[in-house]
């Protein structure tokens, strides 16, 4: 008891001096120091690393988090064009560098990319171009890390290069995972402006229905899509939750970029500086592209879809899947999601690829033991 009694004496006598201090973080470059900390590798087997480079011309920038080498090459090809993930992936991927060497890409004209290479020519912002970076950035991965084969997750935009590299090279491929998938990009988009066009008819929002109106008829014909139209659609698609499940905007997982440990405070400064170009130069192309064409895979699928993803259609993407053949095939519901699986439902994603992926590389003995 007299020991007890001197910890609780001892504890009273501390209190006070504790609240004097200032609990912090103050800046965020105090708030970016405890969470590089948390997130350290320290793994003898492991990797932590940012590095730059030569793709397509220019220098580009991946992130590399693996607890150990051993394990399965996992690469990530972003969304937008022109949006970046690497700076997301602090509060999403938690877990993810344990079963797999995970890279992130920031993609010409993007963030740590538009650091180190800074703005392209406008000519090079072409979808062909993309696709030759993404191309050499596997071609690089499996050198880098000695793997006959990898996997590619494309999520959005990414989904669009990650399914033409793997109807193109399965070879390189133990199996493509596409979440928010585009397949035919102009049904999406109709479909995405009549659900929301709907759902503002059901809340008699004027505002909203006179300017989704406006933009009508939307993604019809063969011509490219208005930039300007797209705005004023993706602005009340998000803003009914057609991007991120009842959430109004669908950006509220931007918070967590300013607090990311891989991004100084130029890379943040300039994630999306370049944004402008490659909006007006791809968007109009992308979107109304149409990939349901593809309809066999050489390598095994596995598809992510958030029921709720009205952003890039996933009833389209789910009736493609019906309809692809592959080797052998998974389609994963997220009954919580929209369009931002990542941060909707991070442990669920984490366990999918740990239950219905990793096992393909394990089967080819390219796991850790």
């Amino acid at each position: 008891m007299k020991g007890f009694a001197a910890f609780l004496a001892m504890a009273s006598l501390a209190v006070p001096v504790a609240a004097q201090d200032s609990v912090g973080p103050h800046n965020r470059a105090e708030a970016v120091k405890i969470i590089a900390g948390l997130r350290q590798i320290v793994s003898p087997n492991g990797l932590q690393a940012i590095e730059t480079i030569p793709i397509g011309g220019i220098k580009q920038v991946v992130s590399i988090r693996s607890q150990d080498l051993r394990n399965p090459v996992i690469i990530y090809f972003h969304g937008g064009p022109g949006f970046v993930e690497m700076p997301l992936d602090w509060w999403w991927d938690r877990g993810w560098d344990e079963y797999f060497t995970v890279v992130q890409w920031d993609q010409r004209n993007a963030g740590k990319t538009y650091t180190a290479s800074g703005a392209n020519d406008p000519a090079l912002l072409t979808p062909e171009r993309y696709q030759q970076d993404a191309e050499e950035l596997v071609q690089w991965a499996r050198k880098r890390f000695g793997k006959r084969k990898v996997f590619v997750l494309g999520h959005s935009w990414g989904s669009m290069l990650g399914l033409k590299l793997a109807a193109a090279h399965p070879e390189w491929l133990y199996a493509y995972i596409g979440m928010g998938q585009m397949t035919n990009g102009r049904e999406s988009e109709q479909r995405g402006w009549a659900w929301t066009l709907a759902q503002a008819k059901a809340d008699n929002n004027v505002e909203a229905i006179r300017e989704l109106e406006s933009i009508a008829p939307y993604a019809q014909g063969d011509a490219p899509l208005p930039v300007d139209a797209l705005l004023i659609q993706r602005k009340w698609l998000g803003h009914y939750g057609g991007a991120a499940w009842r959430r109004t905007g669908g950006d509220f997982e931007m918070a967590a970029f300013k607090l990311a440990p891989e991004y100084s405070d130029e890379d943040v400064r300039n994630a999306f500086k370049g944004q402008p170009p490659v909006t007006q130069a791809l968007l109009p192309k992308i979107l109304t592209t149409d990939l349901s064409t593809i309809r066999t895979l050489k390598v095994p699928l596995i598809l992510l879809l958030g029921r709720h993803d009205i952003n890039v259609s996933s009833d389209v993407a789910a009736e493609w899947y019906a309809q692809v053949n592959a080797p052998s095939k998974r389609l994963v519901w997220f009954e919580r999601s929209g369009h931002h699986i990542t941060s909707e439902e991070p442990g669920k994603l984490l366990m999918t690829l740990v239950d219905y992926a990793r096992p393909i590389a394990a089967k080819a003995g390219d796991v850790a033991p």
